[in-house]
């Protein structure tokens, strides 16, 4: 062989090397962020199953503190909900937006891979608004649907008691 054939056999060599060790390291699982090649992500968003808004309190049942007072709470099984969980216990300032909602900025984003179909916040329904990346406590109706907001869980405490709330205390359950 000459040496021109054999640095092209080792760049192929090397390639395929790469290529094998690459594939090895990815999961490609459905229920997997990395599935979903990220310029499709937010097509995969709305095209995926949907979490009718009666399953929202399914999931997994949380411990929700208002200021001092504890309420019973949920989240839901959406990929956006499990990473939230993976963030807890957390303890948040809230503060009022859009006369609507109490919000608060979480230390990191979450997932938005997998996220069901838009649905319009209600009062109690705890959600991510993607863009921000922040945790919104909605006391009064949402707006309407959008791709950008993810219904997490729902807290049930009365409509005065979420519109009040200063601060916010989230553990998952023994």
């Amino acid at each position: 062989m000459n040496s021109a054939t054999l640095r092209a056999f080792a760049r192929a060599a090397t390639a395929t090397a790469l290529l094998s060790a690459v594939t090895a390291c990815t999961d490609t699982s459905p229920a997997s962020p990395r599935a979903t090649p990220s310029s499709a992500r937010s097509q995969t968003r709305t095209a995926e199953a949907h979490t009718a808004p009666s399953d929202r309190n399914t999931a997994m049942d949380i411990q929700v503190t208002l200021d001092g007072r504890p309420v019973d709470a949920t989240l839901n099984d959406s990929p956006a909900a499990r990473d939230f969980a993976g963030l807890l216990p957390l303890t948040l300032d809230l503060k009022h937006f859009h006369q609507t909602e109490r919000i608060a900025d979480l230390p990191r984003r979450l997932t938005t891979s997998g996220a069901p179909e838009p649905a319009a916040a209600k009062a109690g329904d705890l959600a991510y608004y993607a863009p921000w990346g922040n945790l919104a406590l909605f006391y009064r109706e949402g707006p309407s649907a959008s791709a950008d907001l993810l219904i997490l869980g729902h807290i049930d405490a009365d409509t005065d008691q979420l519109a009040g709330a200063d601060r916010i205390t989230i553990e998952s359950t023994p």
